[in-house]
């Protein structure tokens, strides 16, 4: 074999190499392998319950919380858990139910409120615990407890607000973005085929009509009624007491307080103080709720101090896909 066949030959023996390497790294990084760590390392899904005050375990208080804008995003994983779990705090309110030894519960709420139908499923959980178990559910309000963090709030038999807490912006509010202009001054044509005149309200590149304005501010008013009837029943207020301040203002504790929107100035500690000595409970235990604390969630709080950006544009775009479409919100600040 002459040089020329063997250079010809290492060649392509080299391009394989290349080739099969190419693959290889293709398939690695192809792969999903945040799915792949979570299937390995997360254990069983599920509620484990953690003390803080030891006491008559046959006697108990539960404490939840409620921290961060309050959107159903999916169940978060041990892997890359973060923020607001709505479905988990629904599965706890339903331990709750189920549970005859808890016999109060102090509900910690931090929240700027969120999406209508999730303040409204959690608000009815509480409702259903005060008929069903009549036990008592006191609240705590943190640095932020508005709109739908308010909503939640209503229906506690007494509620505590710092005097620095904000609370309040009693209201809906449906946002969306029009670029319609800028796109007309810059040359861009958007093409809308649609099978009705309605099925591109509140579109971004159109200006709203009258008629479709009128609609949509139909619907903000039944959300917004059921918000004030929400607060009329949990507060025992009257319509007009309520519509004073619910033209989505807000105020802080002492304001609250003036204005029955909340009992009495204190912090979590003093919620759960006056839990225990309004209802007998004070032998107790105090317990919480969370996720399982296996290898999956210890190897989750490496990941995440390795990959932060990584995880946080995974979160931002997490958010940007959920309101990529206008909808109602019992919210208090930017979306």
């Amino acid at each position: 074999m002459n040089m020329k066949r063997w250079l010809a030959l290492g060649a392509a023996v080299l391009l394989f190499v290349v080739a099969a390497g190419v693959n290889m790294a293709s398939a690695i990084f192809s792969k999903n392998w945040a799915s792949v760590m979570e299937d390995a390392f997360t254990p069983v899904q599920g509620q484990m319950e953690y003390v803080i005050e030891e006491g008559d375990a046959r006697n108990r208080i539960a404490l939840l919380r409620v921290e961060g804008v309050i959107q159903d995003t999916g169940s978060a994983s041990s892997l890359f858990a973060t923020g607001y779990d709505h479905q988990a705090l629904m599965e706890q309110l339903d331990m709750i139910r189920d549970d005859q030894s808890v016999k109060g519960v102090v509900l910690y709420v931090d929240s700027p409120g969120g999406g209508v139908v999730e303040s409204s499923d959690i608000h009815d959980k509480i409702v259903a615990i005060q008929k069903e178990r009549e036990i008592p559910v006191y609240v705590s309000m943190g640095g932020l407890a508005a709109s739908g963090g308010y909503y939640i709030s209503a229906p506690a038999d007494k509620i505590f607000a710092h005097q620095e807490t904000m609370t309040g912006s009693i209201g809906v509010i449906m946002e969306s973005i029009n670029y319609g202009e800028f796109a007309d001054k810059h040359g861009i044509d958007f093409v809308t085929i649609k099978s009705g005149k309605y099925k591109d309200i509140m579109s971004a590149t159109r200006e709203m009509t009258d008629e479709e304005r009128g609609m949509l501010q139909e619907m903000l008013n039944d959300s917004y009624e059921r918000f004030v009837d929400v607060i009329e029943e949990g507060r025992g207020m009257s319509e007009a007491e309520v519509k004073k301040w619910a033209d989505g203002r807000i105020m802080n504790g002492r304001q609250a307080i003036e204005a029955g929107l909340a009992d009495e100035t204190g912090r979590l500690e003093d919620a759960v103080a006056a839990l225990r000595n309004d209802h007998d409970l004070a032998k107790a235990e105090l317990f919480e709720y969370g996720t399982d604390v296996g290898f999956g969630s210890l190897l989750g709080v490496k990941m995440q101090s390795m990959f932060k950006g990584d995880l946080e544009t995974q979160i931002v775009g997490q958010i940007l896909a959920d309101y990529n479409s206008p909808r109602m919100m019992y919210l208090y600040g930017e979306k």
